[in-house]
């Protein structure tokens, strides 16, 4: 897999994926105008199913350039542990037991604070919920606050380019939002241990930083969306209550998957042992997310796949930089690539500056709202709320205005504070 011809293969094909990704609403349109293919076309217009498509062009391209078993024994060395958990921690996340939960604790919040509910409730899942996730790892994060920001930041009533601005914000905060602790956001698990970065490390030179930008970006897109949010989810929630007993022991299963995030062997057996329970009270849950978590699993293999093969255009551009230069320059290529892979390539640097680590982790976080692609758990918020918008799709181009402001906001208090 060093052959020049590979590694040109791999990064022409990873520039189509990109390509590809910014399209997806395009493409999608096209069902429309030729419905005897609609099918087709919105299987290639989605998102989520893009670099899984690519990564299996990827290694059919691998077998014809070095042999089927070079090609089988690159796929199965690619480490798949985080696009399992992110599945399994969606699907748990977003059960009923555990969204009612979260949901009655932000109500009852909200209810105290001197605002509307439904401003309060939009406020909290743009702030307090991306901040769990330096707790219960950035995708259940996302997935909390996608679901019950969904119902009122999201509605019909709400104009589009509002719903960008609070994605945006959604996707930035999450990506900064677990960098309180040391084991909950990609990016920093794939450094912590050779960095030697524990959790108080993580919250002393980052986390308060960003919490103060979480803040900031969620006051300022709630205060925009004031007058258009009205309703709560209140009302789904107490129609359907769940008993005690059956919130704390799927709180249970959540705690232990991501206790477990590291070892898939035990998480998937916390998941089927959950699937058992969820099936045996049916009658306390909403039907499971298994399809939209399916799909943000493959994106996530095939970025893992696609990604294996660009260290050798990526790692001389990252050590080539000075540490400011590197903080921009993360904050731009996190954007085109997952921020979890960039900063794992910087950890292979060697005689990497304290400053200049800095500067990638938080250039690499700062940039994870821009894209999709940018950060792991952006897929399974784009899963859960793309329904909410235009054509049931959402635009590379209008996503990456939205993001740029409370990027910008990030990038402050990273470098200022």
């Amino acid at each position: 897999m060093q052959s020049s011809s590979v590694h040109w293969a791999a990064a022409i094909l990873f520039a189509i994926a990109l390509a590809h990704t910014f399209a997806g609403r395009h493409i999608d349109r096209l069902a429309r105008r030729f419905p005897r293919h609609a099918g087709v076309f919105r299987l290639l217009g989605e998102v989520e199913v893009v670099f899984g498509l690519w990564a299996i062009v990827l290694v059919c391209t691998l077998a014809w350039l070095a042999g089927g078993d070079a090609a089988v024994a690159y796929a199965e060395s690619r480490h798949y542990a985080e696009p399992l958990f992110v599945f399994v921690v969606m699907v748990v996340a977003a059960s009923r037991p555990v969204l009612a939960a979260v949901m009655q604790v932000l109500l009852a919040v909200a209810r105290r604070l001197p605002v509307r509910t439904a401003v309060a409730q939009v406020w909290l899942a743009l702030s307090v919920g991306p901040l769990l996730g330096s707790l219960i790892t950035e995708p259940a994060a996302m997935t909390l606050s996608a679901l019950i920001a969904a119902p009122v930041a999201f509605s019909a009533g709400v104009p589009e380019r509002l719903k960008y601005a609070a994605l945006g914000v959604l996707f930035v905060n999450v990506s900064i939002g677990g960098t309180l602790t040391s084991y909950a956001a990609p990016p920093v698990l794939m450094v912590a241990g050779t960095w030697q970065w524990d959790s108080m490390h993580m919250f002393v030179h980052f986390g308060w930083k960003s919490a103060v930008a979480v803040l900031v970006n969620a006051t300022a897109v709630t205060w925009a969306m004031r007058r258009y949010l009205s309703g709560t989810v209140a009302e789904a929630g107490a129609a359907h209550r769940v008993p005690l007993p059956v919130v704390l022991v799927h709180l249970g299963f959540l705690a232990g998957i991501v206790a477990f995030a590291e070892h898939p062997v035990i998480f998937l057996g916390l998941f089927a042992l959950f699937l058992g329970f969820a099936q045996a009270y049916e009658r306390h849950q909403s039907p499971l997310i298994i399809k939209e978590a399916g799909l943000v699993g493959f994106f996530l293999a095939g970025l893992v796949v696609l990604g294996g093969l660009q260290s050798w255009w990526l790692q001389p551009l990252v050590s080539s930089l000075s540490p400011l230069g590197l903080f921009f320059g993360a904050t731009g290529l996190t954007a085109i690539v997952d921020n979890a892979a960039l900063t794992y390539l910087g950890s292979t640097i060697t005689g990497l500056s304290e400053s200049s680590k800095y500067m990638l982790m938080a250039g690499a976080v700062a940039g994870g709202g821009l894209t999709v692609i940018a950060n792991a758990p952006n897929p399974a918020g784009m899963a859960l709320l793309k329904r909410n918008f235009e054509d049931e799709t959402v635009g590379a181009g209008a996503l990456l205005m939205g993001a740029i402001p409370p990027t910008l906001v990030a990038m402050a208090a990273l470098l200022f504070l």
